[in-house]
């Protein structure tokens, strides 16, 4: 895939979409943090149903570990692997507490340092709460960049590197929410729409669907 072609790819996303933003529900770096944390292997609504009712109780790093691990599984048990989210979220909090005065660390070191934050995690917290260049690459956006020959990559790191290189640098801050919405709802896994698709006649998939 050629350089002009990407440019026209954002183009046409970005005209679509101005001013992407996270499904994630929050009101502060925290609370965006948590709900990353939480949404491992879980869909944005079903944490968002879970935070709704734990963010009103505890959305600072002390209140949430004065619940403590089994009080903050009370609120997150409709989400898969509560129970190591908890534990994990506990112990970041008492991190946050303990090494950064209860704020969330702008970095992608410190942020990897806290229990249960991994590369991905960290990339989303970058970009969405501090407008930090970063490619969160989760499934969605690993499969069009694939799919689509924007950046095609045998893992999530390779992907990673690529997007950070040949997507035009006037969209690299919003490029992670273009691509994980746009493979959540139209360039979807099993059968993409792609009557849907706005970028349809750019993609270099092959196997287009059409009704």
């Amino acid at each position: 895939m050629n350089k002009a072609k990407r440019q026209e790819i954002f183009t046409r996303l970005r005209a679509e979409n101005p001013n992407p933003v996270t499904e994630l529900e929050y009101s502060s770096p925290f609370e965006l943090l948590i709900a990353v944390l939480l949404s491992a292997q879980a869909t944005d609504v079903s944490v968002n149903k879970a935070t709704r009712k734990l963010f009103p109780v505890a959305n600072t790093p002390e209140a949430m570990y004065a619940l403590g691990v089994d009080g903050l599984k009370e609120y997150i048990k409709t989400i898969g692997l509560f129970n190591a989210k908890a534990e994990n979220a506990i112990k970041t909090c008492q991190m946050l507490i303990e090494k950064h005065n209860s704020q969330v660390p702008e970095t992608r070191e410190a942020l990897e340092a806290l229990p249960g934050v991994g590369r991905k995690t960290a990339n989303v917290v970058l970009n969405t709460a501090f407008r930090q260049v970063a490619m969160a690459v989760d499934t969605h956006i690993f499969r069009v960049s694939n799919r689509t020959k924007i950046a095609p990559g045998k893992n999530v790191l390779e992907v990673e590197d690529k997007l950070l290189r040949f997507v035009p640098k006037e969209f690299l801050l919003d490029a992670h929410h273009w691509l994980i919405l746009h493979g959540r709802y139209i360039c979807t896994a099993r059968k993409p729409k792609c009557d849907a698709c706005t970028i349809e006649d750019l993609c270099e998939f092959k196997e287009k669907t059409s009704t």
